[in-house]
């Protein structure tokens, strides 16, 4: 992924700053733009890459569902939730603009991520059929039964020891739904097989878990220099985890073999699948 294409393109897909709603939109701008790993987004390009399509055509679905990521953290951080003080190495969005101007550029951010992804450019890129189906599948993988599904058993586990099965059922929603979004909405830009939908939803699901895993070893073992955030704030919170649960061993063990799995889903593609593999591996061994 161009990451200067791209940045610059999240940019110019904020709504026009109005006088009346300027302290929205500069909440808005201010977290979506703080930087990140953009997974997601690099998801979708490479993915739409690999099926034949463009990377411009890829483009107004790889913000849209940076735009949904980015909010789901805006709220993460809130009081009410996680309570966090630090995101992407800088103050939360709610410290620097307080909690109800938080709230709703995470609103914003989400209802104009449907925006992005039926815009004028979007649909002449895309076709209408096709943006439709992204608009179908960020909803489902952003709500009850994707994100917030998940957001609501990550609550409701505080305090709680709960299983190993629980933490997988809650992650597989919580972080794997919108990271398979990205990678099946690189898909449908494209016009991939059902095959290839397919293996991009394997490859999806095992990143999604092992990147999950490796975050719950970091809160352990990682500093909030390298991580840009508070550690140990799952702890603080009560949440099991699975560093708790199974020890920092064999979440190593466990998130190699879903790596591997992930990389084996790849085969079906005829392109070159190496930066996918690469980013597998990146994933596995991250420090932040």
């Amino acid at each position: 992924m161009k990451t200067q294409a791209f940045e610059r393109e999240l940019t110019a897909c904020l709504p026009e700053k109005e006088a009346l709603t300027g302290l929205l939109h500069d909440s808005m701008e201010y977290s979506l733009t703080a930087g990140g790993k953009r997974i997601r987004p690099m998801l979708v390009m490479e993915f739409a890459k690999l099926c034949g399509g463009t990377e411009e055509a890829a483009l107004p679905f790889a913000c849209a569902v940076e735009m949904v990521h980015t909010y789901s953290l805006i709220h993460d951080d809130l009081p009410c939730m996680d309570n966090d003080d630090l995101r992407r190495g800088k103050p939360t969005n709610h410290k620097v603009f307080g909690e109800a101007t938080a709230l709703l550029a995470g609103s914003g951010l989400l209802t104009h991520a449907f925006e992005t992804l039926t815009s004028p450019k979007a649909i002449a890129l895309n076709g209408a059929e096709t943006c439709a189906k992204a608009v179908a599948l960020v909803a489902a993988c952003a709500g009850i039964d994707g994100m917030l599904g998940g957001q609501m058993i990550d609550l409701q586990s505080e305090g709680k020891q709960v299983s190993v099965e629980t933490l997988q059922t809650m992650d597989r929603l919580k972080t794997g739904a919108l990271i398979r979004c990205a990678c099946e909405l690189g898909c449908l830009s494209a016009g991939a097989t059902d095959e290839q939908i397919e293996g991009a939803r394997v490859y999806a699901e095992n990143i999604g878990l092992a990147f999950q895993i490796v975050d719950d070893m970091l809160d352990v073992t990682s500093s909030t220099e390298k991580l840009g955030k508070p550690v140990g704030s799952d702890s603080e919170n009560e949440k099991s985890t699975y560093a708790a649960l199974l020890g920092v061993e064999q979440c190593r063990i466990l998130s190699r073999e879903l790596t591997e799995k992930a990389v084996e889903a790849l085969k079906i593609f005829p392109g070159d699948t190496e930066p996918l593999k690469n980013f597998a591996e990146y994933l596995l061994h991250r420090e932040n």
